[in-house]
């Protein structure tokens, strides 16, 4: 944990409480359909739109992350989810309360492009992995002890969740703009030979998408953790506060495995950390359809697929951010941020229509698969362990703009960790 910037653990800190009270998107869709009463299509329509809002904020912030800034964008956003959240609160009749979940996606996800460009600015490259994994690990140690407390807060009345969400994103926005200056690089036109780069280029290079997409297929079987489980085991008479402890779990395995299997991942192939990941992932989640109505076989399964999760995060935040020019690191961890927004928007409606009209056993078979497909796809794609970034992300490095710091970096091979990537010689 030593060695990293003092501004890094103002933005980590800002995180841990934004999360310790980050009660709505966990709860919502319990919310919903045990609270409000509404059906399980309902709760999926709604986190969809919850998802569509993400889905434009991912490439819209990360314009405006690069455009007018790291520290204006993320403060805005924190604002906005703020307001939202506590409206939402108050809202009543399906179509407000879809309106409102549609603009706290919106606002909330905003958040997400700007905070990784930040931590790309200010660490430098042989720690990145680290900070994105210690950045993560304060995530879910805010999620770990927020959904098990909001499960107790939920029994006395969900708008205190609602309310106590906004006042920790408050602070949180309180925080960066006290404590964390603005980290944009100059623009490309203050340097000379830079190739411009907009939001399209960043589609059109071929290497970095084919990652975005393997991750989207891992990130629609993320997202049904906080929707369409919530539902699967609400029908199987888990109650609110047994729902907050066993999806609690997951912030708390991550909190006690993060950083010793970050150090155990140091050095090893990257694809190989990738490819466990997935399957950790997809079969976690796929064993949910023996669970019946046991609250224990429900968190063993939280257990599996929580490990994935440890073993893909720093791992691909690491990747994107190498395979992202310095100028464009906005728009490139908005487009990579997109994945999870259209998980969000796709995932949901789609687990909740398979939930209920297909059952249990095709919804989480469903997950299952996609994991492996996940999987496979890493593999593919890392035979390929010495070819050049495609697009612009390769140009960049080849010419000095990559992700180092004042250094430029060698094409970025999938079928290798940060330690191993070669630099190219300093001031090419």
């Amino acid at each position: 944990m030593g060695g990293l910037p003092r501004q890094f653990w103002w933005l980590w800190t800002s995180t841990l409480i934004n999360k310790l009270g980050g009660f709505v998107v966990t709860f919502l869709a319990l919310y919903l359909t045990t609270d409000r009463g509404y059906s399980a299509s309902y709760a999926g329509l709604v986190a969809s739109l919850f998802g569509l809002g993400s889905a434009i904020a991912s490439v819209g912030a990360g314009v405006l992350t690069d455009r007018i800034g790291r520290r204006p964008t993320l403060v805005a956003a924190q604002l906005g989810t703020a307001l939202f959240t506590a409206v939402l609160g108050f809202t009543d009749g399906q179509v407000a309360i879809a309106v409102v979940a549609f603009l706290v996606g919106l606002c909330n996800n905003a958040t997400r492009p700007a905070t990784s460009a930040i931590i790309a600015d200010i660490v430098p490259a042989e720690d990145r992995v680290r900070a994105y994994s210690l950045n993560y690990w304060a995530i879910n140690i805010g999620f770990g002890l927020s959904a098990a407390a909001a499960g107790l807060i939920a029994t006395q009345g969900y708008l205190t969740l609602f309310l106590l969400d906004a006042l920790s994103t408050l602070v949180c926005a309180l925080v960066i703009f006290v404590r964390i200056p603005e980290t944009k690089p100059d623009s490309p036109a203050a340097q000379a030979g830079e190739p411009a780069i907009g939001i399209g280029t960043v589609f059109r290079d071929a290497r970095f998408m084919a990652v975005v997409t393997l991750n989207l297929l891992l990130a629609l079987v993320a997202q049904q953790g906080s929707t369409t489980l919530a539902v699967d085991m609400g029908r199987a008479g888990i109650t609110s506060t047994e729902y907050g402890l066993v999806i609690g779990l997951n912030g708390l395995l991550i909190v006690l495995l993060q950083i010793p299997l970050t150090r155990w991942m140091e050095g090893r192939n990257r694809t190989g950390l990738l490819v466990a990941s997935a399957l950790f992932i997809g079969w976690g989640f796929g064993l949910t359809a023996l669970a019946g109505s046991s609250a224990w076989f429900y968190a063993f399964t939280v257990a599996v697929w929580t490990i994935g999760e440890i073993l893909n995060a720093p791992t691909m935040m690491g990747l994107v951010s190498e395979l992202s020019p310095t100028h464009a690191r906005g728009r490139y961890q908005g487009v990579y941020s997109l994945s999870w927004s259209l998980a969000s928007f796709l995932g949901p409606a789609v687990g909740g229509v398979l939930l209920e009209r297909a059952g249990s056993g095709v919804m989480w078979g469903a997950c299952a698969a996609c994991g492996t497909v996940a999987a496979a796809g890493y593999v593919v794609l890392g035979r390929r362990p010495g070819a050049a970034t495609a697009g612009v992300a390769g140009a960049a490095a080849r010419t000095g703009t990559g992700t180092g710091s004042g250094t430029g970096n060698a094409p970025v091979a999938l079928g290798k960790t940060d330690a191993e990537a070669e630099p190219a010689p300093t001031g090419s």
